[in-house]
């Protein structure tokens, strides 16, 4: 355990206690995080099932390029946000952060809901991608400060775990009320609400946790050069992007899962459809990729803190690339059902362990900065995925563009084990 006394004014504001690490010590608020990033999911997971549909039923839009310019958007506004909000939360503080991000998803709803035209869509979800950008990341960061180094993975597991059960059981609650009640409003409404509550939670509730990086980095130890905490922004995101061996493997990973993500959420419930699939049935597999996705990272966040955090990477990027595979050559309920099951296990074995190794090798004092680069590279995956698929789907159709994103998501795998080094050294540190 890590204590010392706040080193400025400005952190001793808002608190009169020592500093504390460790998951024990800050249960509380940990647990806190968990379910307002339960919220986050559900605010994203309004949209799984229902905008695809809501694409061709009601907009009428013939090519996949243009039906998927939603994800787009949503994937170039939250990369672009991921890498500010790292920047802001380290000058700002987290919970200002966490804070603004709810109040930015407050009218995506509301567009949602009126939308006249397929543009006020695409711009509900430039919104969204914001608000996920600064939800998202925070709670991340915020997890990170309070647990300390010795159960990083544990921590990014319950935070990636609680997120997508939230996107999954929304997922599956909107194709219900949609099946029932119609693709609007009624999907729409139940995100409506989850944006209040998390705003509520957050602003009533929710504690600062900058002081508690600040106390890792004063007893932290640099495991190689790269750890220096004396970097710029600029030289932060050179190392994250390209420089590290690590990090930008970690970088580039992260990239093509959200590349197969966005190929999943805007192409799957229309591949689906086109085969005589019921709306309720689509709703069963738009969530049981993202639930089994949640669920196991319960298991392998804190798996990675024993086991080291490559091969698990290595091991799920392969794992996804079989399901997507299934995906592209199945051509039944119980094919996809399994190919969807093996998705969202692949997907958990890599989605918090990425960001574990992010934390093992980033200084304290620039993680956050560095969390934001690796989110930025991440969640650009959604930006490439949708353009790839969509222009894949028009011009081959939707089974050649899943196969293709299945090989790309293997080769990103061997990239991996090609490049990357074992952190584990740096967990016993």
């Amino acid at each position: 355990m890590v204590s010392r006394t706040p080193r400025t004014a400005e952190e001793q504001k808002g608190f009169g206690r020592v500093v504390a690490l460790g998951l024990r010590q800050n249960i509380a608020q940990f647990m806190l995080l968990v379910a307002v990033n339960a919220l986050v999911g559900g605010t994203l997971g309004q949209e799984r099932t229902v905008l695809p549909l809501l694409a061709e039923q009601a907009f009428h839009l013939d090519l996949y390029t243009s039906a998927l310019t939603y994800i787009l958007a949503f994937g170039l506004s939250k990369a672009g946000t991921n890498y500010f909000a790292g920047t802001l939360s380290d000058r700002y503080g987290r919970k200002p952060v966490l804070v603004a991000g709810w109040l930015v998803a407050l009218p995506v709803p509301l567009l949602l809901i009126y939308a006249p035209s397929w543009e006020w869509v695409v711009v509900a979800n430039v919104i969204l991608g914001i608000s996920q950008g600064l939800t998202w990341s925070t709670t991340v960061m915020m997890k990170m400060d309070l647990v300390g180094p010795e159960r990083r993975g544990l921590a990014m597991g319950f935070n990636e775990a609680a997120g997508y059960l939230g996107v999954a059981g929304t997922a599956l609650a909107t194709g219900y009320i949609a099946a029932n009640y119609g693709l609007r409003p009624g999907p729409f409404v139940l995100g409506a609400a989850f944006i209040a509550l998390g705003l509520g939670l957050s602003v009533l509730f929710v504690r600062e946790t900058r002081q508690h990086a600040h106390a890792e980095a004063a007893d932290h130890v640099d495991a190689h050069a790269a750890t220096s905490s004396a970097l710029s922004t600029w030289q932060v995101f050179t190392l994250t992007s390209l420089r590290d061996r690590s990090l930008s493997s970690v970088s580039q990973a992260g990239l093509a899962n959200n590349l197969n993500d966005g190929l999943a959420w805007g192409l799957f419930p229309i591949l689906f459809a086109t085969a005589g699939l019921s709306i309720e049935s689509i709703g069963i597999l738009a969530a049981v990729y993202p639930a089994v996705w949640g669920a196991g990272q319960l298991i392998t966040g804190g798996l990675s803190d024993r086991i080291g955090r490559k091969w698990l990477i290595v091991g799920g990027m392969i794992v996804q690339a079989v399901a997507l595979s299934m995906v592209a050559f199945g051509e039944s309920f119980g094919v996809w059902l399994a190919a969807a099951v093996l998705l969202g296990a692949g997907t958990a074995m890599v989605y918090p362990t990425l960001l574990a190794a992010i934390g093992d090798v980033a200084h304290p004092e620039w993680r956050a900065r560095s969390v934001g680069i690796y989110r930025l590279w991440r969640d650009g995956g959604f930006a490439v995925g949708a353009l790839l698929s969509g222009l894949l789907a028009d011009a081959f159709g939707i089974s050649t563009a899943v196969a293709v994103v299945a090989a790309l998501t293997a080769v990103s795998g061997l990239i991996v084990a090609a490049r990357m080094r074992g952190t584990d050294h740096l967990l016993r540190a």
